[in-house]
């Protein structure tokens, strides 16, 4: 059945529901899995050059940090389920993208993504990934609620 699936996760609690059920499939048909997380870029309205580098260092480095958090969550959850495992972050502004690029660049043969992540404006801002995923991906996309 499925050999390689792809999770996407941005630490959110429906979207570690996702991972679990992928993590579950992953185990039932001895699949491996692919954690990935997309790190949103900085962006900011600030013209001072100091300001800029000094915030922008500061963000990224808690954003690697969360990324490898989120990764590493992952990884532990498919060990103990006795699933192998592998994971990594990008910095991108369109996470969807990278989501299907990765699955292709990993062969990944599922994505399995939550049917909605970040809440609120926040969301309302950035559209839904997963239906850009459903959209464009050349693989088979399971969405969980």
């Amino acid at each position: 059945m499925f050999k390689h699936i792809l999770l996407p996760t941005d630490g959110s609690e429906i979207s570690l529901r996702g991972v679990q059920l992928g993590i579950e499939l992953a185990r039932s048909c001895g699949a491996r899995v692919y954690a990935l997380h997309v790190i949103p870029p900085f962006h900011t309205f600030t013209y001072v050059a100091e300001m800029l580098a000094a915030t922008e260092a500061t963000y990224m480095e808690g954003a690697v940090e969360r990324a490898e958090h989120y990764v590493a969550d992952v990884r532990d959850l498919a060990a103990k389920a006795g699933v192998a495992s592998d994971g990594g972050h990008v910095v991108s502004d369109v996470p969807s993208d990278w989501i299907v690029h990765e699955a292709q660049r990993h062969q990944c043969d599922l994505i399995v993504m939550a049917s909605h992540g970040w809440s609120g404006i926040t969301k309302l801002l950035l559209g839904s990934e997963t239906q850009r995923v459903l959209q464009t991906s050349p693989v088979p996309v399971l969405v969980c609620r």
